[in-house]
């Protein structure tokens, strides 16, 4: 693909000598597990219906009235793990990540759109954490004087990390490969976890090819 045609969901044609790497957009289901705990509020209105079913029976009445008593929650449950399950859709819908020889893009947003660029020479290091389904989250450190708000990037950002937010590649179907396609690009030796608690202190820039040991990975 030629430098100066349009690709698809950047902001404009790239410059000349850049070139795309990498495309791709998160995938739904994972992201939806992942980064909106569906799974949790999945778990969550199973066990208030298993509660909401199990005290008529405790008082004596009939399964039939523990039945209804069920039937009760069902439509606030279904109504809210939809609509979670429609935003993630339309969240990795409207996605776009792009790796190119010289920066990471960040095309995201569903009602208003915002392009975030992060050449490569902002990226202190990147990690990769895989799912058991070959998708993957790809977190990426940026310089201490390279920020930006936690609130613009979610759900596009390391969780928890509030102080130092982390842009991060969410739900990467086949992680280990683009992970292994970034590290090439950063001209590093692989990709591990970023620590935060690790980072060079202010006034020494880390080289963007370098990794940092593993650290907890909260989700």
């Amino acid at each position: 693909m030629s430098p100066a045609t349009p690709l698809r969901r950047l902001p404009g044609t790239l410059p000349e000598g850049e070139r795309v790497l990498w495309q791709g957009r998160p995938d739904w289901k994972t992201l939806f597990a992942s980064a909106f705990h569906g799974r949790i509020l999945g778990f969550y209105f199973g066990t208030l219906l298993l509660i909401r079913g199990a005290v008529p029976i405790a008082s004596g009445d009939s399964p039939v009235r523990a039945l209804e008593a069920m039937l009760w929650l069902l439509p606030p449950a279904g109504l809210a793990l939809g609509l979670l399950a429609l935003i993630a859709w339309l969240s990795a819908r409207q996605t776009c990540y792009t790796i190119t020889s010289h920066r990471v893009i960040m095309r995201v947003g569903i009602v208003l759109e915002i392009t975030f660029n992060l050449p490569f020479c902002a990226i202190e290091s990147a990690g990769l954490r895989l799912y058991g389904n070959g998708r993957g989250d790809l977190p990426l450190m940026l310089g201490r004087d390279d920020r930006i708000a936690y609130l613009n990037l979610w759900p596009h950002v390391r969780p928890w990390h509030l102080k130092r937010p982390m842009p991060m590649l969410r739900a990467v179907p086949e992680a280990a490969e683009v992970g292994a396609l970034l590290s090439r690009a950063l001209g590093g030796p692989g990709l591990t976890l970023p620590a935060p608690s690790q980072a060079p202190s202010r006034g020494q820039r880390a080289n963007p090819t370098s990794a940092v040991p593993a650290a907890p990975f909260a989700s």
